[in-house]
């Protein structure tokens, strides 16, 4: 089996390292994939909501309409094509919102800029769900757990892609919120008096993000029996860790 976390998420500097970014999210993933197809070894690889558009408010589902708005969703797009196309067992995982208690991410960012400032400004028009790495992790050993004897027909059964995402949904400005509401409730001193909503349009980035990045997970509960965890229950797990210091 050969798990593939690797990737270029660099939203924003993709546009300027477009090289790059399918370097590493599209040619890389091929030649894993070409190599796994002619040794028939299992893949599983990690996606994003970014290679959807945004639009509408319906959850998108793995056989929707694909459509990136930037370089990031494109080369990892790219890099789902390629998968495909080597022909081999493979599972594509599409995730939305990652984000852990460690590492480079919003939840730590937050945490750090409320330590700082006294007002934030996080926008309020992009809707989808925090997922954290934990339930991501915890939900692909469960589907490898499954039927450890056959992961080849498990990914098959599964069609090749799955969302995989925390349940509900909530905006930046809702996560944020919540993340400097969790801190403050164990106790951590924090300069933030003030979470201000904002559109997307007061808040210009050089890559365009979705406004629409909820993810469908009825094949996730219905082909592998699994349901994910609230946002709010699964933010809970790492605002504990975050504190902590583990």
């Amino acid at each position: 089996l050969i798990v593939n976390p690797a990737a270029y998420t660099a939203v924003d500097r993709a546009e300027d390292e477009a090289e790059l970014a399918f370097r590493v999210n599209a040619e890389a993933p091929s030649a894993i994939a070409r190599w796994a197809a002619r040794h028939r070894v299992p893949l599983v690889h990690f996606s994003t909501d970014y290679v959807f558009d945004g639009s509408g408010d319906k959850p998108w589902r793995e056989d929707s309409l694909t459509g990136p708005l930037s370089v990031y969703g494109a080369s990892k797009l790219a890099g789902e094509t390629a998968i495909r196309v080597a022909s081999g067992p493979h599972l594509i995982v599409r995730t939305s919102w990652v984000y852990a208690a460690r590492g480079t991410n919003f939840l730590r960012t937050i945490a750090r800029l409320a330590g700082e400032r006294r007002e934030l400004r996080i926008v309020a028009d992009q809707i989808g769900a925090p997922t954290s790495a934990r339930v991501i992790a915890n939900a692909v050993v469960q589907i490898l757990q499954s039927k450890a004897s056959d992961p080849m027909g498990r990914f098959a059964g599964g069609g090749g892609v799955l969302n995989i995402a925390c349940a509900g949904e909530t905006s930046w400005h809702g996560f944020a919120t919540a993340i400097v509401g969790g801190l403050k409730s164990r106790g951590v001193k924090l300069e933030v008096e003030t979470i201000a909503p904002i559109g997307t349009r007061d808040f210009p980035t050089k890559a365009k993000r979705p406004g629409n990045s909820r993810l469908d997970l009825s094949r996730l509960r219905d082909v592998f029996g699994i349901v994910t965890p609230s946002w709010s229950d699964a933010l809970v797990v790492e605002l504990d860790e975050l504190v902590r210091g583990d």
